[in-house]
Formats: C-alpha cells, structure tokens, sequence
C-alpha cells in the first residue's frame, strides 16, 4: 500500500484548556482529550469535532478535510449542559445531544438532540417537545436508532419517549405511553411515528437500512419497577408483525440469555452475545422464521464482548476481544488488509480502532493508539491509498516520554494467577520505587492494555503502578466475576492487596513506600483494602467512591431500577463488613477523599459520611468537594487540580522529596 501521511488539520480552533498547577505534569495530564468525540460527513468531506472548552465546556467544530479550514459552531458550558456526541444527518446537517443535570422531585439527567447546519445556522431542537398538560416528565430526548430509508438525505430514525396528557373538559387527552420510533426530517422536523409507543420498550435494532427489525421490551412488576427481564421479539423481511426472538435477564452475578446488537439485512440475521461455557460468545440467530443459532465466534480464555461495525448502515465487518491486549478479528478481508498495512505504517500504535466512513465507504475515518501513544486520529482514502493525519487525542503530551505498559500476572493468597498491567516510569529500571495499585472501577468492567491518563501521570512523577483485573472483574468469564465486586468483596480486595505484596515483593516497590489509588470502585476497594490489611498501603487517594454498600442501596430508593440493585448489593453480613465507612476505625493510612456534588453514579453522601468516619476516629483525612461536576469530574481544571494534590498527598505521606 503506498502510503502518503500529512496533516490535514494543522491547527484546531480550540486549544486543551492548561491550568496552572505546581507541576506541569498535573497541567499536561489534567486536559481532556483534545478530540472528545469525531464524526465524518457522508461526502468524507468534512468532520465534526467534539473538543474540550477552557474548564468544563466543550464546543462543536467542524473542518473540512481538505483546506483544513475550522470553524466553531455550537459551544455548551459543562453548567449545567454537556455536549456529549454529534453525527452527520447529511452532507450540510448535524445532529448533536447534549446532557444535563436538573433538581426535580430528583436530581435526574436529561438529554436533548439539537439539529444545526453545519455553518452552524438555523439551530434547532430535534427532539420532541413536551406539552404543558403531560402527567409526566421527559428525561430523554431520543437517540439515533439509524438513519432515514434508503435513498433519504437528512432524515433519522430516533427514539421517543411518549408521556400521556390530561385534556380538561374534553376528550382529546393523549394515552400514549413508553418508547417508540419517530421518523424525523432534521431540518424541517417533520416527524412520522415509525413504532407506536409501548410500555416498557427499551430498544429497537434497525437494519442499517431505515427498517426497524428487532425490539426489546423489558417486563415490570407490580409496583412498575424494572425487573431485569427483557424480551426481544422481531419481524421476518417485509412484516410488521412481531415475533418472539429471545430472552435477557439482568442478574447480580451477570446477564443471562440472548443480547442482540445488530441485524445485517443481506443475511437476514441479528448478530448478539451469550455465554458459551461460562464466557460470553458472539452468536447469529435468522430471522426467516426457523430462529437458527449459530456460533460466530468465541475464545477458550476470555469473554468475546465487542461487534466490529463500521459506515453509515453499521455493517459488521469483525468482533474484538481483550487477553493481554485487545485483538480484532475481522470477518471483512479488505479490512483486515487494511489493519495489517497500518501496522506496518504506523508503529507504535496498534490499537486501531474504525470511527466512522463515508457513505460509499472510500474514506475510512480512523484512531490508532498504543500504551506509550495517546493516539491520533486518521482519515484514509481507499481510492488514492493515502493516510492522511487529522488530528492528536493529546497534542499536549507530544514531547513527554511516555511509560510502556507490561501485562503482568501475580499470584492470589490461594495461588490464583490474577491478571495486570505494570506501567513503569520513562528510563526506570523498575526497582525500589514509589508504587501505586490502582484498581479500576465498575466492578463491572476491566483494564485493558493501551494509554491510561491516570496511569500515565503517575508513572511520569516517578511511580510504578499496578493496574489488577482482580475477580469481579468482567471480560474473564462467569467464574471470574463471581458474585460480583460487592457480594465477593473479601475475594476482590484480596486480589488488590495481593497486587500491593507482589510489588514488594518483587522490590518494584520500596518498602513503606506503597499507595493505593482508586476512581469509583476503585476509591471504595482503595478505601476497604486497609479495612482487611491496615498495614500494607501507607496512603490512599479515593475519587468519588462508594463508602456504605447500604448508603449506595438507599440512593437507588424513589428510582424505577431499585430493585436492580438492591439485589446487585445484596442482604447480608457482607454488606456492613463490605462498606468503608462502617469500618473507619481499621483504616491506619491517611486519606485523600474527591468528589462532584452532582454525582449520578455514588452520590456524594457516600464521601461525606466517609470523611465524617474517619474524623471521629481520628484519622486523618482531607475531603475535597467540587461543584457542579458529576461522576467523570470533566473539568480540566478540576483534573488538574486533582492530580496535583493527589501527587503532593502521596508525596508527602510516603515520605518522598517535592518534585517540581
């Protein structure tokens, strides 16, 4: 492949907002990701750029592809409004959602779909309004199920949210009530309803071709709260009626049952996942009628938990998986060529990832990334075989040297091999150092190989750090995850606190020079790993962390998915041994506490009372607390902000020298 790189975007309209900060690296490493999201225009003319605002706002930027010419057309201020995505409608039309935070009876999320030009001209609200008479709220304002029939230009198929109204006096009142699909014009508005409402819907699977073919309903019970069980049902070729496909239950051990991502209309099947010897597979079922299953794809060691789409009809073109490192296996031989080019082309950066295409599909837009590479986006032309560099993820980080990532394997107290990855500093010869174990969060969810900022920055001022996928982690299979992180919480820390005596053990860690950092679970495994071992960790940073398992159950009361986790935690001895703040008297190592006062995900009750725990016995702890930001903490200056004190606070309970 001849291959032709150059900067088509020399320059954004919008810089990473830098705060000031005693290290340069809490400033480097603080800034978002200078491309928060990217989308190409149908034409492959142009592309639409979510990027990061100065503190917490965000702005839409649309360039053309050619002359590199940018030009700012929405911006929205992170207070309380968030720019979170924006896709192409047509060659000239751009949809955008944006998300926000509102105190109602609750603090509830809202989302909203914008409609512009992408001049950015004749703004308007695409989704639905909301009359005056409803009986109830609207929190969501639709998301794109796929895009008009084929031969429509600027047409989309989105979900509505139906709220029933009272009418006084006549009876013109309206019953609808639940989820259905609008076919709607994105300049003029015009809407069609495509799937009536229905009580209870939660999602409906297009063809990529503007024909609904699958929908998920999920069943309530007699208080009207979520259950968990979902029954999907779809239509045979040309029908409007449904039949039943398959069934989904939410467990606390995990989902159990069919899961439904896409249908490939030229094959006639919808492609899902399900387990398949205890590990998630990717399956096929027909929808001719006959319901035929067959297995796709799947991996002896590991949960197979990625489809691989790409274009305008998301085709699925391959599936991924992670082991050591995240592997893609392409179904498409043209694109696995392709990948096996780019590898060639771009060392360093294996992690390659398809964003978006034009509508025929000759111009791929693309993201490659490796562990010591934040990463680059690409646009490549099928036609000229060029590649042409459209813009860094972290432009800011382009002359730091980076840590190399080393997937790791440590033994557990009862000889079970968990699975890591050890990042060490730029030029160490990774002995007698400052280290961090840094669980991730979830518990549903696992690290992966590739750029952590977090990591990132701790490894550039001098720390090794341990990322353990400990059990209750996902991606390893059903006896892997267990009960889940809270029900088999002793088995979970376990694993963490075994990751801190293994880096002593090695000698990576100094001793008495070793910290625990955490985000979410993660802040609560850093918190409830000196609960088992008081002695091991000698400093503990927790962001926005769950500290009381039945302080999480009681935020869930008054929501429709209480019963969700209630059962998720579960009843029990487990759950006040399993819970931080009920157990603040063990915790021996001082405690650096962050947390957004607008935080959906573990309110930030659950760091109040942890810093109220410790301060009656006696402790110490330092609880900081920001405004107007939620679980993600996505403000550059708070980032910044909080990786500076973070990096000081260990500093200085460890015992290290100031460094500038």
């Amino acid at each position: 492949m001849k291959t032709m790189v150059r900067a088509l975007l020399l320059a954004s309209a919008l810089l990473p907002a830098v705060a000031m900060a005693q290290s340069k690296d809490a400033a480097k490493f603080g800034a978002r990701e200078h491309i928060q999201q990217i989308s190409l225009s149908p034409d492959g003319s142009r592309v639409a750029m979510v990027e990061p605002v100065t503190g917490r706002g965000s702005a839409l930027v649309v360039a053309d592809v050619t002359s590199g010419a940018t030009k700012v057309v929405l911006r929205s201020s992170g207070a309380p409004d968030r720019l979170q995505d924006c896709h192409w409608a047509s060659d000239t039309r751009i949809l955008c959602n944006v998300y926000l935070i509102e105190q109602a009876v609750q603090k509830l999320p809202f989302t909203r779909m914008l409609t512009l030009n992408a001049d950015g001209t004749d703004l308007k609200v695409l989704s639905s309004r909301q009359s005056s008479n409803a009986l109830g709220i609207m929190q969501f304002g639709g998301t794109v199920v796929d895009w008009g029939p084929d031969g429509s230009n600027g047409s989309v198929l989105m979900t509505r949210d139906f709220v029933p109204e009272y009418s006084t006096g006549t009876n013109l009142a309206k019953t609808d009530d639940g989820r259905g699909v609008e076919l709607v014009d994105a300049t003029t508005l015009r809407r069609k309803t495509v799937e009536s409402a229905r009580k209870g819907a939660l999602e409906f699977i297009s063809d990529g071709h503007g024909t609904v073919r699958v929908m998920g309903v999920e069943t309530a019970n007699a208080t009207g709260m979520r259950t968990g069980h979902i029954i999907y049902s779809y239509r045979t070729p040309g029908s409007r009626d449904w039949k039943r496909l398959a069934e989904l239950t939410e467990t606390p051990t995990g989902s159990v049952g069919f899961d439904p991502y896409a249908v490939d209309r030229d094959l006639n099947v919808v492609y899902g996942f399900a387990s398949e010897g205890g590990r998630s597979a990717l399956y096929s079922i027909a929808l001719d009628g006959t319901l035929t299953r067959k297995l796709v794809f799947d991996n002896a060691s590991v949960d197979v938990d990625g489809l691989v789409r790409i274009g305008r009809q998301r085709r699925v073109v391959g599936v991924s998986y992670a082991t050591d490192k995240r592997v893609t296996e392409f179904f498409d031989p043209e694109l696995k060529k392709l990948r096996t080019a780019l590898a060639k082309v771009l060392p360093g950066k294996p992690l390659v990832t398809f964003v978006d295409a034009s509508a025929d599909e000759s111009k791929l837009l693309l993201f490659a990334s490796g562990d010591s590479d934040a990463g680059t986006y690409y646009l490549y032309d099928k036609k000229t075989h060029s590649l042409g560099e459209v813009l860094a993820s972290r432009p800011q980080l382009a002359d730091e040297k980076l840590a190399s990532v080393r997937p790791i394997t440590f033994p557990a107290a009862d000889g079970t091999l968990i699975p890591g990855y050890l990042t060490l500093p730029a030029g160490s010869d990774g002995k007698g150092l400052p280290a961090i174990v840094m669980p991730h969060g979830g518990p549903g969810a696992r690290d992966e190989w590739g750029f952590d900022w977090l990591a990132q920055f701790f490894a550039a001022r001098g720390y090794a750090v341990l990322q353990p996928n400990y059990r209750g982690s996902t991606g390893y299979g059903d006896a892997w995850y267990q009960k889940n992180g809270f029900q088999s919480w002793r088995t979970a820390i376990g694993d963490v606190n075994d990751g801190g005596r293994w880096l002593l053990k090695q000698g990576i860690a100094a001793p008495g020079k070793l910290g625990i950092v955490g985000w979410s679970y993660g802040g609560y495994a850093a918190l409830q790993t000196s609960v088992l071992d008081p002695d091991l960790f000698k400093a503990i940073v927790a962001i926005a962390p769950v500290t009381d398992l039945e302080a999480l159950r009681t935020e869930a009361s008054g929501y429709t998915h209480y019963a969700l986790v209630d059962a998720f935690i579960g009843h029990g001895a487990h759950v006040r041994a399993g819970s931080p703040a009920q157990n603040a008297d063990r915790i021996k190592a001082p405690v650096l506490l962050f947390h957004g006062d607008q935080d959906l995900n573990v309110g930030v009750g659950e760091s109040r009372l942890m810093a109220s725990r410790l301060r009656g016995a006696g402790k110490q702890v330092d609880y900081v607390e920001f405004k107007g930001l939620d679980h993600q903490l996505e403000d550059d200056t708070v980032r910044t902000q909080m990786l500076d004190k973070s990096d000081g606070f260990l500093r200085t309970s460890l015992g290290l020298p100031a460094k500038p």
